[in-house]
């Protein structure tokens, strides 16, 4: 059985912050009051900024601002709701979304 669904990333950084603490909490939060469960948060190895500048994990550096992905698959239905309420949390942009095909019983 197949199902359409949307996949939705959302595009940070470790050092991006919200109205309370962290913004990675703050949209998890969010996400959760929305009911959607199985959310993921990918963390980067490296990255580029949006000034151009690469952050990266190594050795030399102790205070990096790696990027993170949180990504999470929802149904049609409900994708416009919860885009409303992360494109106001984030920079512009950086909220993207596609197509997927759901598998399984």
């Amino acid at each position: 059985m197949t199902q359409p669904a949307t996949m939705i990333r959302i595009a940070i950084h470790e050092s991006d912050h919200g109205k309370r603490k962290s913004l990675m909490d703050d949209i998890l939060k969010s996400l959760q009051s929305q009911g959607i469960t199985g959310a993921s948060v990918l963390r980067g190895i490296a990255g580029l900024s949006a000034k151009g500048i690469i952050h990266a994990a190594d050795m030399l550096h102790f205070d990096v601002d790696l990027p993170l992905a949180i990504e999470f698959c929802t149904d049609t239905d409900t994708v416009d709701a919860i885009i409303a309420t992360l494109v106001p949390m984030v920079p512009a942009g950086h909220v993207m979304s596609w197509p997927v095909v759901r598998h399984g019983g």
